[in-house]
């Protein structure tokens, strides 16, 4: 930078002199572009109004040539007379052109002369040429009758009219001219006198400065040290060097002495201020990220990271709790072992570092323009009682100053008690969260169990007194922090109470489903071979009477997985598999599982499919179908005649509600199942969506069902981030709508869509989804005879069944063997173990799960362990229909997984495959 050119006191007199000599010879310029200005004013005022006027007489001359022409050849028949019309005719435009291009800066005056010319133009068609026209055809009465209205007149009127109204504006527009003439002339004298004033004030001025410029700065040194005197430690104000004169070195000492006292001032300020600013925080994230802030605004850092130190079994790692000005949480890595990079480095050596030459490589500083490398690193260890517990790291787009990096070592100082302060007030908020938490959790446990069942509604009281109890045990922890301890012990048996109660309601449904499934399980295999009467041993009312049994079988089973299907939703454990779906194929789904149906009940099933829906949408294939049969179940069912309808189309555009936009979603379906059947009540509306609710006693009598058919539904839409809506009248139908988003992008947050649903909590799996029981609406179906003859695939084949259950037992057996199996049995796993080691080699063998003395899990495990058959088809029948039940199978040694009640088409078909594999 070149240094500034010292002016002398006799230097800035000089130059005073020559600045009042460059002032005269400016105005004199000045004043003589004015004259001139003005002299071009006057001759633009003398030509150009002249020529306007001009221009105005010569049209209104063509006019006045024109009518009277006219007249001339009207009266005398002379076609002398035409020629003053003519001539004008082809002329006034000419000079009409002229005008209007002379006033191209006077709109207002183009305007006027455009309506003039509309004017001639109109006074031309309607009185000029019609009546030359009329004379030379010599139609003697048009023209009398003409001229007795003599409409020509009243156009000449006017444009004579108008001509005058633009002469008055143009004639104004003149002495406008002229006054601003005189004006300006009137300005040009009073400016001569104000450069003449200006002058002398600029020679006033000059002397003023240089006479100020010698005593002024002695004057603010000694008013600035005033001010700190009276101010008591002010330091804001500085002395101003104006000059570069021999004065000057004082006012910058001075200044120098100024701000050597404002940067203590300084930072002490910001060292009391970063205390003070550590007081109410009790998270280290918000104690990390109040540091970085205030520290990144003092020192106007542009990024900085906060690590903290944690034990885990690698030993101490210091782990990222906060960062400034990072790009969506990437700022730089996430921990660092204690020596591993400078971060690492910096706690193994507790030194701080500095480093003002950044790699290309380094972390960029990110605004709204763009990306930017840093210029400077600090890297500071915080310690407390000589041990590291934290690092931090700024960096900034300049160097950081001495002051800067004084500033921050500081408040280092101190802030490793802070650090651990807040490490030890968040243990207490986690062990008093936690035990908010295990209160929360046995609320909701209570309630569930409460609708489970009534044997445990005195459990659920007695966890609602454990409930109470902790609330009054963690107000008494934030009141009395010394006792945590003490109450934490308490807490953790109390938390203990809370799992064993949670297993309770566990090991309930699961002990549930096994015991009605096992007796159910034999119910529908027996009932389904009688009701085939392959022996044709039965008669028809005994094949009635096992077709009823069946059908009794499969309600009870339904029954049981809308219980469980409802357990899982309200508890948050229903698991849902997002993937592509086939909708072209829906209507003729919807086709195949009702058309009987219709057919039976004499109803008409209508199915309409818009053509703007998309072939492949992504939710969960199985409870979509499963809300869509429920729905059209309903409708049937409730329906005695006329037709049940379903619309399948795409939600438009304008009908999709600011909720339903801010979807993360490819497009909205709307799914209607419309019938003409009973109808509900407007006030049941809400109700029947309840569980285990229906509209009426009546309905119940009537129709059956549980009730629990819409909840599930409902439910299971808002499992996919959309809902069921209802319309119906009593005696006329109603209209079920689902709708229902394309989930592409994975599941939504229900409380963005904002419907007036309690949000439920789900997993999305990518992995094979659990294995659950036949659905309600796929009955089972007889056992076709190709399928016992295909290949003579079971011919002869040693299938050994473990099952502790006889009923199961026999009607496993009689199925099996009807195949022409053979058939050999075990009542629990050490049975099983025997027959296998003291009998021949089995093909397969079906294993129960919950047994005495030793159960299909253990079985299984020592069948592929001990006994080395790893290759041996071991098929998993249980009772079981809970979450990770196939998981656990599949674990112990499975190759395969059947629910009960089973599927006999299932269970061949899966036998087949390990027979033949």
């Amino acid at each position: 930078m070149e240094k500034k050119m010292r002016f002398g006191i006799k230097s800035k007199i000089i130059i005073g002199y020559l600045i009042v000599i460059a002032c005269l010879f400016i105005a004199f310029i000045v004043l003589n572009s004015q004259i001139s200005s003005l002299q071009k004013e006057r001759n633009f005022i003398i030509d150009h109004d002249i020529e306007v006027h001009d221009l105005t007489n010569r049209i209104e001359k063509h006019l006045l040539d024109m009518e009277t022409g006219q007249r001339g050849y009207i009266i005398t028949g002379e076609a002398s007379y035409l020629e003053p019309y003519n001539s004008a005719a082809t002329s006034w435009e000419k000079d009409y052109n002229a005008l209007y291009q002379l006033l191209n800066n006077n709109p207002n005056q183009q305007e006027k002369l455009e309506k003039i010319k509309g004017s001639i133009q109109d006074w031309i068609e309607a009185a000029g040429e019609p009546t030359i026209a009329l004379k030379k055809e010599n139609n003697t009465k048009e023209l009398q009758q003409f001229f007795e209205k003599d409409p020509g007149r009243q156009y000449m009127d006017d444009i004579r009219s108008q001509f005058t109204s633009f002469r008055n504006v143009e004639k104004k527009s003149t002495e406008t001219r002229a006054t601003e003439l005189d004006e300006k002339n009137q300005k040009i004298k009073i400016g001569l006198y104000g450069l003449l004033l200006f002058v002398t004030l600029i020679s006033l001025v000059i002397a003023i400065i240089l006479s100020n410029s010698i005593v002024n700065t002695i004057k603010e040194v000694t008013q600035t040290i005033k001010r700190i005197t009276a101010s008591k430690g002010e330091l804001k104000g500085r002395i101003k060097v104006r000059s570069n004169d021999e004065i000057k070195d004082l006012g910058l000492a001075t200044n120098a002495l100024l701000e050597n006292i404002e940067e203590r001032n300084w930072l002490q300020t910001n060292i009391a201020h970063a205390v003070t600013m550590y007081q109410g925080i009790a998270s280290v994230d918000k104690l990390a990220e109040k540091f970085l802030f205030t520290v990144s605004e003092m020192t106007q850092a542009s990024f900085g990271a906060f690590y903290v130190r944690e034990e885990n079994d690698k030993g101490n790692l210091f782990v990222k709790q906060a960062a400034f000005a990072d790009r969506k949480g990437d700022a730089g890595r996430e921990s660092f072992l204690i020596g591993e990079g400078l971060i690492g480095q910096a706690a193994l050596e507790k030194r701080t570092f500095v480093i003002n030459d950044v790699p290309d490589t380094y972390q960029l500083i990110t605004s709204g323009l763009g990306d930017v490398k840093p210029k400077s690193i600090f890297i500071v260890p915080v310690l407390f009682e000589d041990e590291v517990i934290a690092v931090i790291e700024l960096a900034s787009l300049h160097e950081f100053t001495v002051l800067e990096q004084e500033l921050i070592s500081q408040v280092i100082e101190t802030f490793g008690l802070t650090i651990n302060g807040v490490i030890r007030r968040m243990e207490i908020a986690r062990l008093l969260k936690e035990s908010q938490a295990m209160t929360e959790e046995l609320q909701a446990q209570s309630e569930e169990l409460q609708t489970q069942s009534e044997e445990l509604q005195m459990q659920s009281e007695e966890l609602r007194m454990i409930n109470e109890q902790l609330e009054e045990r963690t107000k008494d922890a934030e009141e009395k922090s010394f006792e945590l301890e003490a109450a934490k012990e308490d807490l953790e048996e109390k938390a203990h109470q809370l799992e064993l109660n949670s297993q309770y309601k566990s090991e309930f449904l699961a002990n549930m489903s096994h015991e009605l499934r096992t007796p159910l399980n034999s119910i529908l295999i027996l009932s389904e071979m009688l009701e085939e009467n392959a022996a044709k041993t039965l008669s028809e009312d005994e094949e009635e009477y096992a077709r009823i049994i069946h059908s009794s079988g499969k309600d009870l089973l339904a029954l049981i997985n809308d219980i469980l299907d409802l357990s899982k939703v309200e508890s948050g454990k229903l698991d849902v598999l997002l993937a592509e779906m086939n909708m072209s194929e829906l209507p003729d789904q919807i086709e195949r599982n009702f058309s009987h149906v219709a057919e039976q009940k004499n109803v008409q099933l209508k199915i309409n499919k818009a053509q703007d829906v998309p072939d492949i949408i992504h939710t969960d294939e199985k409870r979509f179908q499963q809300i869509v049969k429920n729905l059209l179940s309903n409708a049937f069912k409730f329906t005695e005649s006329g037709s049940v309808t379903v619309s399948i189309q795409r939600v438009a555009d304008h009908r999709l509600t600011t909720a339903m936009r801010t979807v993360d979603t490819d497009c909205w379906l709307e799914i209607a199942v419309a019938d003409t059947g009973i109808g509900i009540p407007k006030e049941k509306h809400q109700l029947i969506f309840e569980a285990f609710q229906q509209a009426d006693g009546a309905t119940v009598r009537k129709y059956g069902g549980t009730g629990l058919g819409l909840s599930i539904c409902s439910e299971f839409a808002k499992l996919l981030g959309g809902w069921i809506s209802l319309s119906s009248e009593v005696g006329k139908g109603s209209t079920f709508t689902l709708y229902l988003p394309s989930l592409s992008n994975g599941l939504i947050d229900y409380e963005k869509v904002n419907f007036a649903y309690e949000e439920v909590a789900v997993s999305v799996e990518e992995a094979e989804p659990e294995a659950e029981i036949t659905e309600i609406d796929h009955p089972v179906q007889p056992v076709e005879p190709s399928l016992q003859d295909d290949e003579n695939v079971f011919q002869d084949k040693r299938v050994l069944i473990v099952d502790d259950d006889q009923r199961n037992i026999f009607a496993l057996k009689t199925a099996l063997a009807k195949q022409g199996m053979t058939i050999i049995t075990a009542h629990n796993g050490i049975e099983c173990l025997e027959m296998m080691e003291n009998s021949e080699p089995f093909d397969l063998i079906l294993m129960d799960i919950m047994m005495p003395q030793m159960d299909g899990y253990e079985a299984m495990q020592k069948i592929r362990g001990e006994l080395k058959l790893v290759d041996l088809p071991i098929i998993a029948l249980t009772a079981k229909a809970m979450k990770n039940d196939r998981e656990k199978c599949l674990e112990a040694g499975a190759s395969d997984y059947i629910s009960k009640p089973l599927d006999l088409n299932q269970l061949f078909s899966v036998m087949r495959v390990w027979l033949v594999n």
